[in-house]
């Protein structure tokens, strides 16, 4: 698809949620919703196959959703790991092969409408829904979330804090919902009344409001020792989102990084994960 009209059909969705907005205003918050959620890419790839193939465990029933499970044995203690938006287990591969050397036990999983799981879209709250089930299954000790899937950890903390996790990491997250909403709102053109009717309809629907949906604000009473990893030139989720959180975060340490990228798959970051579970 020649990039001028990629870059032109969210304008188009813009236009069409602009004019309509006048009409029926809570029919738009919702089409806004369903296409600022819906997943678009992180279906498994030919090349990723094969790696995880060997790796699926089960296929557990969470919301309406059929949830793909990997699992990767070993005697230590269980990690359970959270990919990030448009994205799969895979994303994972370099650090499953530093756990497996040190013998941790570890669970991954597809997100609704990610990898090999079923669905369209995704949103935090039934991305939390998903993990609460797989915390309760799988009883992991450790729980490490990149982008999105780190938002989500510390979400589902705030809302359903776990006994038996003992250590949290984050990856390049976000943390602000309203400054994803902000990027959203530019890349559509939307008005300032398909925005306000957004905020109402996910207000109505999940119980917050988007200032209100703010990871420093979860991890207030986190008491889980927790690492966060975030690049200072990271350009898909800003770096002071990581340096928000370790403020709040009490027990936590900021690992910060420049040149790395948004999915910091480097061995410097995966050699600091190990060395912090051995701690």
């Amino acid at each position: 698809m020649p990039v001028l009209f990629k870059k032109l059909i969210p304008k188009l969705y813009g236009l069409y949620f602009n004019l309509l907005v006048w009409f029926v205003p809570k029919k738009v918050a919702q089409q806004a919703f369903t296409v600022f959620a819906t997943v678009r890419k992180g279906r498994v790839l030919p090349k990723q196959q094969a790696f995880l193939d060997k790796a699926k465990l089960d296929v557990l029933s969470i919301n309406e959703h059929n949830i793909q499970v990997y699992h990767w044995s070993g005697k230590n203690e269980t990690v359970l790991l959270v990919h990030g938006w448009e994205s799969n287990s895979w994303r994972w591969h370099k650090l499953i092969e530093k756990l497996q050397a040190e013998n941790y036990n570890i669970i991954a999983f597809d997100a609704p409408a990610h990898g090999y799981s079923s669905g369209t879209i995704l949103h935090v709250p039934l991305y939390a829904a998903t993990l609460k089930e797989m915390l309760s299954v799988y009883t992991p000790k450790v729980l490490i979330g990149h982008s999105m899937g780190g938002m989500t950890i510390l979400y589902n903390e705030a809302n359903n804090p776990n006994d038996h996790v003992e250590k949290m990491v984050t990856i390049g997250s976000p943390s602000e919902l309203h400054e994803i909403l902000d990027h959203y709102k530019k890349l559509l053109g939307l008005s300032t009344k398909v925005t306000k009717t957004l905020e109402v309809y996910i207000n109505d629907h999940f119980g917050f409001t988007p200032e209100d949906f703010s990871s420093p604000k979860f991890v207030k009473r986190n008491t889980k020792k927790g690492l966060v990893f975030h690049d200072r030139l990271d350009e898909i989720a800003p770096y002071h989102a990581s340096v928000a959180v370790h403020k709040h975060w009490n027990g936590s340490e900021l690992y910060s990084t420049e040149g790395f990228g948004h999915s910091m798959h480097q061995d410097e970051v995966n050699d600091k994960i190990i060395s912090f579970l051995a701690e």
